[in-house]
């Protein structure tokens, strides 16, 4: 007995796109067939202009099949990643001692920008009233 995953591996694979974009798309331009557009539905998303998309109907039903993770690209994969960055890891190609001080030196670069934005958060308060500072 053969699982469905072994009969239709293509099913069973997750799409690259982002689902927050293709929600977003679809939400804010679904009449139009956006999300369909950037998911590489081509065909039914220029059905889904012309008919504003089923009188926002179908764009209501393809809103709420991408937000539940049922929505599929155009090689049938479901669009499940909210961020698409979180797919895989970019450094599985590279050597462990490149992939490693690669990883380091992107940690740094975040703890840098959380300190940046730490410190302009600081410099936009409003300062005390009257100019001075404390007692």
């Amino acid at each position: 007995m053969t699982l469905p995953a072994e009969r239709y591996p293509d099913r069973y694979q997750v799409s690259p796109k982002s689902r927050a974009v293709a929600l977003a798309f679809a939400l804010i331009f679904g009449v139009f067939g956006a999300h369909r557009f950037y998911t590489g539905r081509i065909g039914t998303a220029v059905l889904q202009a012309v008919t504003l998309g089923g009188l926002g109907i179908w764009a209501l039903i393809d809103a709420i099949l991408i937000a539940t993770g049922n929505f599929r690209d155009a090689e049938d994969r479901r669009v499940l990643n909210w961020d698409p960055t979180d797919r895989d890891d970019p450094y599985t190609d590279l050597p462990p001692v490149v992939a490693a001080e690669l990883a380091a030196l992107r940690s740094e670069l975040d703890e840098i920008h959380e300190r940046l934005d730490f410190t302009e958060r600081l410099l936009a308060r409003p300062a005390a009233a009257g100019g001075e500072e404390g007692p």
